[in-house]
């Protein structure tokens, strides 16, 4: 079998042991002037059964061997052949420029929306217009409108993917067609907080080890990544604080989103105590064991954090009342407004959310509440009537004639 392309082609060969696997072959010009062939083995067919899952894996190795000539200003290049290039030097699983969770929410983002779009576009074709125009239309699955967030990310990895071309020399510095893209990442709808009183009624409703995981997630503001992540070897019950080194995303463990979240997080010994009694009743206790390890992988893997929210915590919500849409991100929204409630320094809410910005933390996490801004609205009224009342307390001094 063969499948041919513009500058190669692909082939199922036969094996003396093992399965058939697909080569890729080409030719190119050397250095004197003379055609050789080259060969490049993609897989066997165990790892890619069909042509079309053989193809896929080829594209970005087929726009690597056309590097120079890609570099030509009237070759054509399409935004697939981009994408399969940028996934194939970035997004692999060699790659250190970004974690797991990155690179799988880049490949969906690709996937579900730029590529079928954009993937037949010329690079050099593309406007920055008609770009503009698209993320405007976009929609859910259901047909409701994307969250600008959501836009606001596809349209920073559509430039991310154009600066790859740019720094390949496939398009001329300054030729980003999304630099002028506008697109507001201004949110449609302001996420849900819960108040004290929810949050008790919440974990009233929860048994261990759901309650440690929503007592945990929302007196520190772990992410959920980081909480799933922990292992009894983090905790310091000396010193009453834990240490983030690692994340965790559908169970693939991988570094921390920054270098300010591996900042310890502080304890206090009321909950280093629900820990410990944790750990008493857990079979799996040792250092390197999970904390919240699933027993149906008989402690090989942590709870899946969806599972425990769809199945746990939001029927226990419910039953407790609270209409509130719960996500895992709520406990942590809901941390900070706490914490600016209570009239925390902002310099210390920002080191308990491991942010590298106090604006970060004050623009995106917190919400003051309506008491709050009544209280902050009266405390002004009152300064400006006693001022009035003061005002009109001095004698007036009438200049002589």
């Amino acid at each position: 079998m063969e499948r041919r392309y513009q500058g190669g082609y692909l082939r199922l060969s036969k094996r003396k042991v093992g399965p058939y696997r697909w080569e890729f072959l080409w030719r190119e010009i050397n250095p004197l002037g003379a055609i050789v062939r080259r060969k490049a083995i993609i897989g066997t067919v165990e790892q890619y059964p069909t042509a079309s899952a053989a193809s896929e894996a080829i594209n970005g190795l087929r726009v690597s061997i056309n590097e120079d000539r890609n570099r030509q200003r009237g070759q054509n290049i399409t935004v697939a052949d981009l994408v399969d290039h940028y996934k194939r030097i970035e997004l692999s699983n060699d790659s250190v420029w970004h974690a797991y969770a990155t690179r799988i929410a880049y490949q969906d983002f690709i996937e579900r929306y730029i590529r079928p779009r954009w993937g037949t576009c010329n690079i050099r074709q593309l406007r920055t217009v008609d770009v503009e125009m698209w993320l405007r239309q976009l929609r859910r699955l259901n047909g409701l409108p994307l969250a600008n967030s959501t836009k606001a990310k596809i349209r920073s990895l559509m430039s991310v993917l154009f600066n790859h071309a740019i720094r390949y020399e496939w398009l001329e510095q300054g030729r980003n067609p999304i630099t002028l893209v506008r697109q507001s990442a201004k949110r449609m709808r302001v996420p849900d907080v819960l108040e004290v009183v929810e949050i008790s009624a919440l974990l009233a409703q929860l048994d261990s080890p759901f309650r440690l995981m929503v007592l945990f997630a929302a007196t520190t503001g772990l992410r959920r990544s980081e909480l799933f992540a922990l292992r009894w070897s983090d905790v310091d019950f000396l010193h009453l604080e834990i240490r983030i080194t690692r994340s965790i995303f559908r169970q693939v463990i991988g570094d921390c989103k920054t270098e300010g979240s591996r900042r310890p997080v502080p304890i206090d010994a009321s909950l280093a105590a629900d820990l410990w009694i944790w750990r008493e009743a857990t079979p799996y206790r040792g250092p390197d064991d999970w904390i919240f390890a699933s027993r149906h992988t008989h402690g090989l893997h942590p709870f899946w954090p969806d599972m425990v929210l769809t199945k746990v915590i939001r029927p226990a919500a419910k039953r407790a009342g609270i209409e509130k849409r719960i996500g895992w991100h709520t406990f942590r929204h809901s941390f900070s407004t706490l914490l600016v409630g209570n009239g925390e320094n902002v310099k210390v809410i920002q080191e308990l959310m491991r942010h590298a910005s106090a604006r970060c933390t004050m623009d995106i996490y917190s919400q003051a509440k309506a008491i709050e801004k009544r209280i902050a609205h009266q405390r002004i009224l009152a300064m400006i009537r006693q001022e009035e009342v003061q005002g009109f307390s001095i004698p007036t001094i009438r200049a002589s004639a």
